[in-house]
């Protein structure tokens, strides 16, 4: 069964895109706990990260660290913080969300609301300061 992140990286469903290469895709969550959280997901579909071979995990997390820079430069914050659920969606993916406490982590948290516009305006800007 084809997960919706799959469906994302294929363009059929539309997201926020940050970043993408040959392996990985990143796009801003549409229900983030904080301004810039993003979402770094592989192109193959597998379900559980620690599933992944090992190159791949690897090159997901080198990766992962080119966005969060990108991010850091954009959004003022602490750190990123990282995450990995990997419960709602069954496509290994991991979260970067900018942090300046451990409580700003939390997704018993409510999530923001952004509109459209603003939701463009900050994936451009992120996009802007990824080094590839």
């Amino acid at each position: 069964m084809t997960t919706v992140f799959s469906k994302i990286i294929k363009g059929e469903i539309p997201s926020y895109k940050i970043a993408e290469d040959d392996r990985f895709y990143a796009f801003l969550d549409i229900y983030p706990l904080s301004k810039g959280h993003t979402l770094v997901v592989s192109k193959e579909e597998i379900d559980y990260l620690f599933d992944l071979e090992d190159d791949l995990l690897a090159g997901m997390n080198v990766f992962a660290k080119k966005v969060a820079r990108a991010i850091e430069k954009v959004v003022p914050c602490k750190r990123i913080g990282v995450a990995v659920l990997g419960l709602e969606v069954p496509h290994a993916h991991i979260h970067l969300i900018p942090i300046n406490s451990e409580a700003d982590i939390s997704f018993s948290r409510p999530k923001l609301k952004f509109s459209q516009e603003e939701f463009l305006e900050l994936a451009t800007k992120i996009s802007r300061e990824i080094k590839l």
